[in-house]
């Protein structure tokens, strides 16, 4: 029986080799960051905004074809089933809006017609937007009111005017409801639509998790709402425009639609294409104005 020292094992045949070290790869030589040029910075910049910026551009074109064909149909005095001989033309509308801006008066018109849209306005929106979440939230309050409002909705401004004479003493006042009454029940219509799609599995589970009345209404009904709650209010800004207009044109004696309709009847035609400019250009602020506070109240909506 042989020693154990005696015993090889296969591996001790083998030449020793000396271990070589790994070779360690240089240090990456990294270079510093260099800022960003501001054509790489203006490129990033379009690349985001493409869309929007085709769309103003299409925009702005639309504008000059419009001007285009407007100064060629008044300038011919074309006839085609629809008269431009006593259509003024732009050139003639903008000598008109240069001599108004530098008359008190028509900045007068434009000031207390803006004030009775943002009073009507408003409060159509305080009492529109809570009473549409109340009657969306409960039946029986929605049974008691919502007859009375379909009857009374359809009813158009104009018809309105002899009415808010006999009930407000002031003609100021009565604008200011007939304004309020136009802008109230697309805002109410609107946000009651809101309610009426609130998915109710989001009201379960915050009953679920131990909500009360208050905190549901607080974090379901309300934001589930908004959407609709701002489509009502930027239609409603619309409808207060078209409502305040006649109401003026009726019954007032200060504001953009009084002076249109005084144009008219002094015929004085580049001042009435003055006045309706004006209107369109102030409803198209006012509805801005709503979309732009609807997306800081709603940032979501914005990244879709």
């Amino acid at each position: 029986m042989s020693s154990p020292a005696l015993v090889r094992h296969p591996e001790d045949n083998m030449p020793a080799t000396a271990a070589l070290p790994e070779a360690v790869p240089p240090p990456a030589t990294t270079t510093p960051a260099t800022p960003s040029s501001f054509g790489t910075l203006a490129l990033r910049w379009y690349r985001l905004n493409q869309g929007r910026l085709r769309a103003t551009a299409i925009g702005v074109i639309s504008l000059l074809a419009f001007l285009l064909i407007w100064h060629l149909l008044t300038t011919y005095r074309v006839v085609f089933f629809v008269r431009f001989t006593n259509v003024p033309s732009p050139l003639a509308v903008y000598a008109s809006f240069t001599k108004a801006i530098h008359d008190p008066h028509f900045l007068m018109h434009v000031v207390l017609s803006c004030r009775r849209i943002f009073i009507g306005f408003s409060l159509a929106a305080i009492v529109g937007v809570p009473l549409g979440l109340v009657m969306g939230r409960f039946k029986l309050v929605h049974e008691v009111v919502f007859p009375v409002a379909e009857v009374l909705r359809p009813i158009p401004a104009i018809a309105w005017v002899p009415m808010a004479i006999m009930l407000w003493p002031t003609n100021e006042q009565s604008i200011v409801f007939i304004t309020f009454l136009g802008s109230f029940f697309p805002i109410l219509v609107n946000t009651l639509h809101g309610m009426s799609l609130v998915d109710p599995v989001l009201v379960r589970a915050a009953q679920c998790l131990g909500a009360r009345e208050r905190a549901i209404f607080r974090e379901v009904y309300f934001p589930a709402s908004l959407p609709h709650i701002f489509t009502g209010l930027t239609v409603g800004m619309g409808v207060a425009w078209v409502s305040l207009i006649a109401a003026e044109m009726i019954s007032g004696q200060y504001g953009i639609g009084y002076f249109t309709w005084e144009a008219y009847s002094l015929v004085q035609y580049a001042d009435i294409a003055l006045g309706m400019i004006a209107i369109g250009v102030l409803g198209l602020g006012s509805s801005v104005l709503i979309r732009g506070a609807g997306h800081l109240v709603m940032p979501w909506r914005s990244t879709r």
